[in-house]
């Protein structure tokens, strides 16, 4: 067997090897969104305002107790990528998408700007889940009122 055979069959093995990443990639890829919109809502979030209308990031969240946990949906996290607790959020404005940001944003989507302990983001999302936050955020624990929700 010569060089150029040998060279080929180095060639194929390591053209399986790279396939054989790239499908591992995808089907991990596919996991972790099936396992994130498994109760999950889609909320678009941004931590700083932008009059342009960027640095918007799509995923899906998801209601914890009193926690309201984000996952960034291209992220190699494990974890959450931002926690809210109900007891440290309130809502200062609520908006609707502006033309350059409608594209960014979950259909029908209605923007909250929400404030917190030394925390400003804004999260954007549709008529339903924006009714699920805020009885969320209204079925608060005796004791604490919420004017600002309804």
């Amino acid at each position: 067997m010569g060089s150029a055979g040998v060279w080929s069959i180095i060639g194929a093995g390591l053209v399986l090897v790279l396939a054989g990443a790239a499908l591992s990639v995808v089907l991990a890829a596919r996991r972790r969104l099936r396992q994130l919109r498994a109760g999950g809502i889609d909320v678009a979030l941004r931590l700083r305002t932008d009059d342009r209308g960027r640095g918007w990031h799509l995923g899906v969240a998801h209601y914890r107790g009193e926690e309201f946990t984000w996952y960034r949906v291209l992220s190699l996290r494990s974890g959450p990528n931002w926690v809210v607790n109900r007891r440290d959020v309130e809502i200062a404005t609520r908006r609707e998408p502006s033309m350059s940001e409608v594209y960014a944003l979950p259909q029908a989507a209605t923007v909250l700007h929400l404030t917190g302990r030394d925390e400003h983001l804004e999260v954007a999302m549709g008529a339903d889940a924006l009714t699920g936050f805020l009885s969320w955020l209204e079925s608060a624990p005796p004791g604490r009122s919420v004017p600002w929700a309804s």
